[in-house]
């Protein structure tokens, strides 16, 4: 699955395999390969690839046909359990980040008010 995406992506971006190596730090003719199915990337460069394209690892290998995660690794934190992935827009996940932000930020006023 890693070759076929790899390419689609560069080709998104209209980028050469050289300008893409550049970026991801490896070889045109390593990225070559891995558009050939010939090499497989290692953990850290299949993360600056995800990170390059603002795709998932998973996307990258095929274990999901959704190219980014909702919830990013910052939004994660946030224990947004109660949202479902599958229903919600990387944007309305990044409004609900906003709201919840904006209520600690008002919790925190609250709490500072009773203190005085």
């Amino acid at each position: 699955m890693i070759p076929q995406r790899l390419k689609a992506l560069r080709k998104s971006k209209q980028l050469t395999q050289e300008q893409l190596g550049k970026e991801i730090n490896v070889t045109k003719v390593s990225v070559s390969g891995y558009e050939n199915g010939n090499r497989t990337p290692d953990t850290a460069t299949l993360q600056r690839i995800a990170d390059f394209f603002a795709v998932s690892v998973d996307y990258l290998l095929g274990r999901t046909d959704k190219p980014t995660s909702i919830l990013t690794p910052a939004s994660s934190q946030e224990n947004l359990f109660f949202l479902d992935e599958e229903s919600i827009t990387p944007e309305e996940a990044e409004e609900l980040k906003k709201h919840l932000e904006f209520l600690r930020y008002k919790a925190k006023e609250v709490n500072r008010e009773e203190m005085e």
